[in-house]
């Protein structure tokens, strides 16, 4: 088999055998598929802050160097989320999400093994590829693979197995750095990875064939159920004249390479200042060209046939803030993750200590998300929740500040924030999404998406700010206190949903 006609059978997605695509609950065999991947992804989104001390007494590095090993991993989940979303629809779902789980494995058993800092920058950079190929896809997997009654549940499980990810990743991080080596944090993605090839190839529906036009309905029952492609029929095309194909509009990929220098640029700044080896005036060189090209972006952004940030959409009222406040949340939520073992463990706390008490934000975090909303009063309006959860979370943090710290203090304000953000973000997505016309949510998520790993690779580069310029504990401290104010911003910043001139979905 020559090498054109390989890449040809593995672009070629493969329909599920014919015992489980008929059975009826096929389709949650395809949402667990899907979890996999999530759960993948946010673990080892947690996971990486218990291993910063670790790496730098390994490779004898700073903590502004150190961290570059989850902002490289940021940065590129940032750049490719738009595109890969764009190209799986060329190439097709299924196939792009399997690679994704391939190439996360891979390069995670590189990591393992790098050699120097850099190398393993380089492996973590494939690895946030991967990463984009599972997180670009898992959303619209769910809604073809899903009937419409089960939608909800779906996501809900989805969101769950994100939620189960992020809250293992520190204690499962301190586990393995105090009782194995950091590089097994990488290593234990490689059999989690070659479960989700095998599951994904056999469990999820093709969503895109050569000989599918479109999809059919059989029977009353797939009418009320959304039918997958591999319950598709053949419809003959219409006789007729034929009508002029419209061009699609290209990706915009000068605006992609507009924001991720942009961003790389302040992220850089940042790093410098913490203490990253280049001459300090770096900083002012890279906070110029990082506002150079946000005000390139902007203009790209307006002319662009399809941008990635829409300027109608993001001056839509209630999106502008709910952008903000979503980069907020994320950044309230990472922040603690990198200072809470810094603080711990400088207080006498063991690694794997500092993991388990760290593991009750992102826990705290994942039940409210899911079903903390059940214990607030039933009237209350999402907007309502915001600013709840919002100060909530502010209060949390400024108790962390101020508190001693200890494995058994430290406890009660990680799960008050936790708790408070976990009410806070779903409904903001909510009061985002629903300002969005139908037409434009795929843009829209897009930009949450974003906003969500700005929001994370911000927390990370001013944690070890903070840290750098004041010391470990009370740099901490007041990184902590600053958190708390900016929650309170985010309670002001909660606006009602309301649509912008937009054309509705038919």
């Amino acid at each position: 088999m020559n090498a054109t006609a390989l890449a040809v059978r593995l672009l070629t997605e493969r329909p599920r055998p014919r015992g489980i695509a008929g059975w009826r609950h096929a389709h949650w065999l395809a949402v667990g598929t899907v979890c996999l991947g999530a759960f993948l992804g946010q673990l080892d989104a947690s996971v990486i802050a218990l291993v910063f001390p670790a790496l730098g007494r390994h490779f004898d590095a700073g903590f502004a160097a150190v961290e570059w090993v989850a902002l490289a991993y940021l940065l590129v989940l940032v750049a490719l989320l738009a595109p890969i979303g764009w190209l799986s629809d060329l190439v097709g779902r299924k196939t792009m999400y399997i690679a994704g789980f391939a190439v996360f494995g891979l390069s995670s058993l590189c990591a393992g093994f790098a050699g120097s800092l850099w190398i393993l920058v380089g492996c973590r950079a494939v690895q946030a590829v991967g990463a984009a190929m599972m997180q670009a896809n898992s959303v619209a997997l769910v809604a073809r693979g899903v009937p419409e009654h089960a939608m909800r549940r779906a996501l809900g499980i989805q969101a769950a197995a994100q939620g189960l990810g992020l809250a293992l990743g520190p204690s499962v991080g301190g586990l393995l750095v105090e009782h194995a080596s950091w590089q097994w944090v990488f290593w234990v993605n490689v059999p989690i990875g070659a479960l989700g090839i095998v599951a994904g190839w056999y469990l999820l529906p093709r969503t895109r064939t050569e000989h599918v036009r479109t999809e059919h309905v059989r029977t009353e029952h797939a009418r009320t159920e959304r039918t997958t492609m591999d319950r598709a029929a053949v419809v003959p095309r219409p006789r007729g004249p034929r009508r002029p194909r419209e061009k699609a509009p290209r990706f915009d990929f000068p605006g992609m390479l507009l924001i991720t220098g942009a961003t790389t640029a302040l992220l850089l700044a940042l790093s410098t200042a913490s203490g990253l080896p280049l001459p300090g005036w770096l900083v002012a060189v890279l906070l110029v060209v990082a506002a150079v090209l946000t005000q390139a972006l902007v203009r790209q952004e307006q002319r662009a046939a399809r941008p990635i940030l829409a300027p109608g959409l993001v001056n839509t009222p209630g999106v502008r803030s709910g952008l903000v406040v979503a980069l907020i949340g994320y950044l309230l939520l990472f922040c603690p993750l990198v200072l809470g073992p810094v603080l711990l463990t400088g207080a006498g706390v063991s690694t794997a200590g500092a993991g388990l008490v760290i593991t009750l934000l992102p826990a705290a975090f994942a039940l409210a998300a899911t079903v903390g909303g059940g214990l607030l009063p039933r009237g209350w309006s999402d907007v309502t929740r915001c600013r709840f959860g919002a100060l909530l979370a502010g209060a949390g943090l400024l108790l962390f500040a101020v508190l001693p710290v200890s494995g058994g203090v430290s406890a009660a304000p990680l799960l008050v924030a936790g708790y408070g953000l976990g009410l806070l973000l779903p409904a903001n997505n909510a009061l985002v999404m629903r300002a969005i016309p139908a037409a434009c949510s795929a843009v829209g998520g897009g930009m949450v998406n974003m906003a969500r790993s700005l929001g994370t690779a911000l927390g990370m580069a001013l944690s070890v700010l903070g840290v750098h310029l004041a010391g470990a504990a009370s740099g901490g401290r007041t990184v902590l206190l600053v958190l708390a104010g900016v929650a309170a911003a985010a309670a002001v910043l909660a606006r009602p949903a309301r649509r912008g001139p937009f054309p509705k979905r038919d």
